[in-house]
């Protein structure tokens, strides 16, 4: 494809985001998660990474675009060590993805409890800067790998090359570690992951079998507490989950009905069957 001159990108930047309703600054950050998507699709088919997948927001993100709630951070799940992922991934960005370049700054911060290397990828377009990811660079543990084509918008409208499709924790791993998460004994932070679970189910791409036989597994390997969890949230959550549930479009408008509907999600997973 035709390089496009960095000073005419912003400006389609800027007018895609006007016409297509979108906020800028997301746009850009979808740009740049794509950008870093096609680099990581070119390092496995051509050996120099073994597998890879997204998780987290930023694979809410890709499956159900406005849907999902803004995420800054790409969470990445790669083969190895510690030191073996960060080898892999920095061999893998100096190869760069159509005309995105791509370096590792200097702050490594090793999150070891996690098993993780957060660290700042600076995007660069056409040589120029683009914008800063911060990336958490994780294990790669899961059971199934989606394959997802993006359903963010903008773009092609800015004449940029799309990956599809990108490698994804599968969904009903990602639910399920997210139940842990949203359950488990160290609570803070965690309200996001509960409205995540409720756009699963209210989308219709929640499999209650899947999603327990996946929990079981997890709860299990993690040791925190036992599965079925409590449904019981937080009352410290009410004003996140309300601020939260208003900003994506809920139609659950109170942390009561959020609470309701939490507890008979958790409950249709808890007793679900194989099929």
């Amino acid at each position: 494809m035709s390089a496009i001159p960095r000073e005419r990108l912003e400006k389609t930047l800027a007018r895609v985001a006007r016409e297509q309703g979108l906020d800028q600054e997301r746009l850009r950050r979808w740009v740049s998660f794509l950008a870093l998507c096609g680099v990581l699709e070119r390092a496995l088919q051509e050996g120099t990474l073994t597998r890879y997948y997204l998780k987290g927001g930023v694979a809410m993100e890709l499956r159900f675009a406005g849907a999902a709630r803004a995420t800054k951070d790409l969470d990445l799940a790669l083969e190895g060590d510690r030191d073996r992922r960060m080898a892999a991934l920095t061999t893998a960005l100096g190869r760069g993805f159509d005309d995105f370049t791509f370096r590792v700054k200097s702050q490594v911060r090793q999150m070891e409890i996690a098993d993780t290397v957060r660290l700042q990828v600076a995007v660069q377009y056409r040589t120029r800067n683009w914008q800063t990811v911060e990336v958490d660079l994780g294990p790669a543990e899961a059971v199934e790998v989606d394959l997802v084509a993006p359903a963010i918008k903008g773009l092609v409208e800015m004449g940029l090359a799309v990956t599809s499709p990108v490698r994804c924790l599968g969904i009903s791993e990602q639910v399920a570690q997210k139940l842990h998460a949203c359950t488990a004994p160290a609570l803070t932070g965690r309200a996001r992951d509960v409205l995540d679970i409720l756009l699963v189910e209210m989308l219709g791409k929640l499999d209650p079998a899947k999603v327990r036989a996946a929990a079981e597994l997890i709860f299990a390997r993690r040791g925190t507490h036992t599965f079925p969890p409590r449904s019981e949230l937080p009352p410290m959550w009410a004003p996140e989950l309300e601020t939260l549930s208003k900003e994506l479009g809920f139609p659950l408008v109170s942390a009561s009905e959020i609470q309701q509907k939490f507890r008979s999600v958790l409950e249709m997973i808890a007793t679900a069957t194989a099929n």
